[in-house]
């Protein structure tokens, strides 16, 4: 049965497995309950939610998670509500069956799932914006590398003071690493968002001009370049009038030709580009085809460089490229920041059943409700036609009445919020199985909030397993 309580959890009987989510596999019988692993018994309190860590996770970001209501731990490694990640390379079978949100502390989710995740109903979430001012900082630092050969002044000095020769020679060899001033060049930034916009800014106060260009660019996001940006209308343009250029695309792990960035920066938008250019790859590695890179490079006349802080097996010994550890995010400020994120983000999740930044959900966001009177209910199912009105007829059926409704999809995943009258008297247990035992639907989530029933509940469609609560 059903209890309303503060957290109730579904975890796998036997084994730590997790498995995407099929209709097919769908069981037929409902179970009250799943057993606990019987190796893990788990020492947290009821009433507080577990979340999970890999990594090192910055302690002023999980700070935010208020003691009182959620323990923080690396070992909650059965029957963790949420999991908080940096660069661990998340595996299916590190998902236990209780979690309802996975939050990358980082823009890119490459290391997490997705496709699995959504299938078992998982919401993945990431921290736009949490690094965009460590990333740009090492942009323009790249910028002022790319535009004077210090890093080999740096090491002509070693060399002059190991032989004892540094004070003899200094002046007569600086000439060796002479460069230009950025001020009056042009910078081409490819990707205007927030590393791209907050770029575009730093720019235009060195005195640089500013050319872009970004095909899905927002209005917010138009709103933060400078004002004297003047937007192109393709890469090829932004790379033949730019002196430096500032990669912030995404990267999609298709062919260019199938919509993917895998390889877009290749002879064909190098071939237009001023032969003493300077490309800035801060974003992805892969988004260069290193191959056409190093052919523009060792071009006759070709003086231009490359600035990364991605490894690349043809191009890190390059006498024109400065190739440095990935370090866009490797600052204090940074990592506190994207923890705070991710701990806020999973927090008003579990709590409100929102759903902000993330990668495979949409964008869900309801209208305040009187937590004391109302019960929030939140289905995750397929998206297909004609399961909303089978979910709505749950609760025609119980004869309770619904005060305000969201249904939103992505993809394959749709996702309802739905605020219903609060009924003393109602099966509550009832609903929910009636709603998870939907064949199309993959979990339920009922938050009580300040009503007199309290707490939350969860129940999950288990491929043979059965319907678990």
């Amino acid at each position: 049965m059903f209890r309303a309580r503060p957290v109730v959890s579904a975890v796998a009987a036997a084994g730590r497995r997790a498995q995407p989510f099929s209709t097919a596999s769908a069981p037929s019988a409902w179970k009250s309950t799943v057993p606990l692993d019987l190796e893990h018994n788990s020492p947290t309190p009821p009433g507080q939610f577990r979340i999970k860590t890999f990594n090192k996770i910055s302690e002023k970001g999980l700070a935010r998670f208020p003691h009182a209501s959620y323990t923080v731990s690396p070992d909650h490694d059965v029957d963790a509500h949420a999991i908080l990640l940096r660069s661990h390379k998340l595996q299916v079978s590190e998902v236990p069956w209780t979690v309802r949100a996975i939050a990358r502390c980082g823009a890119g989710t490459n290391n997490v799932p997705v496709n699995e995740m959504t299938a078992a109903g998982i919401p993945v979430f990431n921290t736009p914006g949490a690094n965009a001012n460590a990333v740009k900082e090492l942009v323009i630092a790249g910028l002022l590398l790319g535009s004077r050969d210090i890093i080999g002044g740096v090491n002509h000095m070693k060399k002059l003071g190991a032989a004892g020769n540094a004070r003899e020679k200094v002046e007569k060899d600086k000439a060796m690493f002479g460069g230009r001033e950025i001020a009056g060049k042009t910078v081409g930034i490819i990707g205007l968002g927030h590393i791209g916009s907050a770029t575009a800014r730093d720019c235009a106060s060195l005195g640089m001009q500013v050319v872009g260009y970004d095909p899905g660019m927002t209005i917010q996001a138009a709103l933060k370049l400078p004002r004297e940006t003047k937007l192109l209308g393709g890469m090829k343009a932004v790379m033949d009038s730019a002196d430096y250029v500032s990669l912030n695309v995404p990267y999609i792990n298709k062919p260019v030709a199938e919509g993917g960035t895998k390889g877009i920066v290749n002879a064909t938008l190098l071939a237009g580009m001023k032969q003493d250019a300077v490309i800035l790859n801060f974003a992805r590695g892969e988004l260069v085809h290193s191959a056409d890179l190093k052919a523009w490079l060792d071009a006759p006349g070709n003086t231009g460089r490359y600035v990364t802080d991605f490894p690349d097996d043809e191009l890190w010994d390059h006498p024109r490229c400065v190739v440095i550890p990935h370090l866009g995010a490797s600052t204090e400020e940074a990592e506190d920041a994207a923890a705070a994120m991710a701990a806020e983000t999973v927090m008003r999740f579990l709590t409100t059943g929102e759903v902000v930044n993330s990668v495979n959900f949409p964008e869900t966001i309801l209208e305040a409700r009187d937590a004391e009177k109302t019960v929030r209910v939140g289905v995750v199912n397929e998206n297909t036609s004609g399961v909303l009105s089978k979910i709505l007829g749950v609760f025609g059926d119980a004869s309770l009445n619904i005060l305000q409704q969201v249904n939103k999809s992505r993809g394959d995943v749709a996702y309802n919020v739905i605020d219903v009258e609060l009924k003393g008297d109602a099966n509550w247990s009832n609903v929910q199985k009636e709603l998870t035992m939907i064949p199309e639907v993959r979990s339920s989530r009922f938050i009580f909030g300040n009503s007199p029933l309290g707490g939350y509940g969860y129940a999950k469609n288990i491929p043979n397993k059965g319907y678990v609560v």
